[in-house]
């Protein structure tokens, strides 16, 4: 083998490793994301317990990033959405006070068990870290038969390309659930309703939910949300 055939394998092979590594440390990350119902008559101390959780997560080691939501058509209804840097820090976040405070603050006035899901970053490109002030969030969870698991990943990562790329949006990601990879959950942000109309209403949108309701296992559950501040 000459010299410079040598060489280029040799650096072909740091190459593919360098992108490995990437990759890894990029899937490290533990997205969670928790549905919390509380009684309609206890909105306001189910968000101010909310918000305490928000604070204090914020100050943890390995948070990188932690959302609540309240849902604007039912504003009793909430969501959670945390970035842990890997699985070390998302567990000691489940072992800390912060959230046995929650489940405690939470115990007499909540409608509903909370609906945790563990997540996996699949298409994580764009986060949308800044925060606006009239921002539209949204939470999709997916569903598909397990045999159209591979389908429906490839309509989501076309979704990923695509959907950044219209007017107004300011985050877009897809999570894969950990214990379950025929479910996903798609996370948004836009700009303001007019943006999300426009999403709603692009070819690639619209072609997107056409190719994926042969393959869904259940209803298409996607929920509008305001930032809570």
């Amino acid at each position: 083998m000459s010299a410079p055939i040598r060489l280029f394998i040799a650096g072909a092979a740091v190459l593919i490793a360098l992108v490995a590594g990437a990759a890894h440390a990029q899937n490290d990350a533990v997205y969670v994301v928790t549905y919390v119902d509380v009684m309609p008559n206890a909105t306001n101390p189910g968000a101010a317990a909310l918000r305490h959780y928000r604070d204090a997560s914020r100050k943890e080691s390995g948070n990188l990033r932690i959302d609540v939501l309240q849902e604007i058509a039912r504003p009793n209804r909430f969501a959670i959405v945390e970035i842990w840097k890997d699985k070390v820090a998302s567990e000691a976040h489940d072992k800390a006070s912060t959230s046995a405070d929650l489940v405690e603050r939470l115990k007499t006035v909540g409608n509903a068990p909370f609906d945790r899901r563990i997540n996996n970053g699949l298409y994580v490109a764009s986060s949308g870290s800044v925060r606006r002030p009239n921002a539209i969030y949204v939470l999709t969870h997916v569903d598909v038969g397990p045999a159209s698991k591979d389908g429906c990943m490839a309509l989501l990562k076309a979704m990923s390309v695509d959907a950044p790329t219209d007017s107004g949006n300011i985050g877009y990601m897809v999570l894969q659930q950990a214990n379950r990879a025929n479910h996903f959950a798609v996370f948004e942000i836009w700009a303001n309703r007019k943006a999300l109309d426009g999403h709603a209403e692009a070819a690639h949108t619209r072609a997107f939910r056409e190719k994926l309701s042969p393959m869904a296992g259940a209803l298409y559950d996607e929920r509008f949300y305001r930032s809570l501040d």
